[in-house]
């Protein structure tokens, strides 16, 4: 199950898109407060005496991308399934990118909305994982095409 090349493209498209939690997407700065945008929301700092720290949280892009992880992780455990293996990485990449739209929607709700902000390594990570599921059905199609060819043989 895990020496299969598929399950280890899966298993990173899983961690990296576990790694979309923790890494920033996009920072701006405006009349000095920092906004950070996470996968699980934006957060608010503000650069002065208190440093007070705020944070908004809109769930959506939250639960598709953790939606999208375990859905990773089950499509490793059908390895006995082909058919059902591809269609379920087809619909997580499905996920992948409704996530990034999602994300992309909440970089707008920032002050003054994506223009003059910087863009983090947390959004390639998107293109990432969808590059590593294609690789993983890449994989596939390879296991069965030789499963076809060994079955000519007999």
């Amino acid at each position: 199950m895990i020496q299969r090349v598929q399950s280890i493209w899966l298993l990173l498209a899983a961690l990296t898109l576990i790694c979309l939690f923790f890494i920033p997407l996009i920072t701006k700065s405006v009349n000095n407060t920092e906004y950070l945008l996470y996968l699980d929301g934006h957060q608010q700092s503000t650069k002065g005496v208190n440093d007070a720290s705020t944070a908004v949280t809109p769930l959506g892009a939250m639960i598709i991308n953790g939606v999208a992880v375990l859905v990773c992780l089950i499509c490793i455990f059908q390895f006995k399934n082909r058919a059902m293996q591809k269609r379920l990485i087809m619909i997580n990449i499905v996920l992948i990118v409704v996530t990034a739209i999602l994300s992309a929607l909440n970089a707008s709700l920032l002050p003054g909305g994506i223009n003059g902000s910087s863009i983090h390594f947390g959004s390639s990570l998107f293109v990432l994982a969808i590059i590593f599921c294609l690789l993983s059905i890449r994989g596939i199609r390879k296991d069965e095409q030789l499963l076809r060819s060994a079955d000519r043989l007999r």
